[in-house]
């Protein structure tokens, strides 16, 4: 694991009450992960979700995977979990009008002490946002907790890369996104075995790079003017964004920075 003590969970709300998560979401869509769609599909069908499972997704941001589990896979019903008052909202507003308000439920928490039931969901759920929780032991901890013995859990991430990161690379890495730390494929799968899962999946997606480039082609080539208007036309502020992209871009291309797929099972 790499880290930095100058990143907390009072930054992660701050990008995501203002500006800087409206940006994220402009160039990623509501689904703000890697692969968006076709990365949730891969995830849920790998990790075998089926009509009328219950499920929770603990760093739920607005929902969008949950919206996405209830209509695309059937799920029965799906609890959320965000430290973020702002998200939650707009998240009970977004579940209203798509008329799921009688399936999906947001409970504002910290993701380590959510205070769910023990032993009551078919699946735990995350998608690349678990890299935003210090404490990924205690996250790890919790999902396992939550999930009935025999249940999944399934969760994408932004892992180090097979080629690793130095610690300048990581240093400036972290900063920009708001991740405390960032663990490598190992780092998980030891967590989930210390917590009594056996791990099903664990592999590189492949998808970061690709995707990253899409992004900065994205905001290069036709979201230009978008992505000013949400920083009130702050051109430095535009450059200076676009050159961490960049850099996560190269890191990316290097194997450095990696999406990772996680499919667990917890022991009877």
């Amino acid at each position: 694991m790499k880290s930095i003590s100058s990143v907390g969970l009072n930054d992660v709300q701050v990008v995501y009450s203002g500006p800087e998560g409206n940006l994220w979401e402009l160039i990623m869509g509501e689904q703000i992960h890697i692969g968006g769609f076709a990365s949730s599909t891969a995830l849920a069908k790998e990790a075998g979700i089926k009509t009328g499972m219950c499920g929770v997704d603990l760093c739920c941001c607005t929902g969008a995977g949950m919206r996405f589990l209830v209509r695309m896979f059937d799920a029965k019903q799906m609890q959320g979990i965000d430290a973020t008052q702002h998200i939650v909202q707009e998240g009970i507003k977004r579940v209203k009008q798509e008329g799921f308000a009688d399936k999906i439920h947001f409970t504002l928490a910290d993701v380590c002490s959510s205070g769910l039931e023990s032993d009551s969901a078919d699946f735990v759920w995350g998608e690349d946002a678990w890299c935003y929780v210090v404490d990924k032991e205690n996250l790890i901890a919790e999902a396992v907790r939550i999930v009935k013995p025999g249940g999944i859990i399934a969760f994408t991430d932004w892992v180090e890369g097979d080629s690793g990161l130095t610690s300048d690379e990581a240093e400036r890495f972290l900063k920009f996104m708001k991740f405390p730390n960032i663990n490598n494929m190992s780092d998980y799968c030891s967590l989930l075995q210390k917590n009594n899962c056996e791990v099903i999946t664990a592999k590189d997606t492949k998808r970061f790079a690709p995707y990253v480039d899409l992004y900065l082609n994205m905001l290069n080539m036709q979201l230009t003017y978008d992505a000013l208007k949400i920083i009130n036309f702050n051109s430095d502020l535009m450059q200076a964004m676009a050159g961490e992209m960049m850099f996560m871009q190269q890191l990316a291309h290097k194997g450095k920075i990696a999406q990772g797929m996680f499919i667990a099972r917890k022991r009877n």
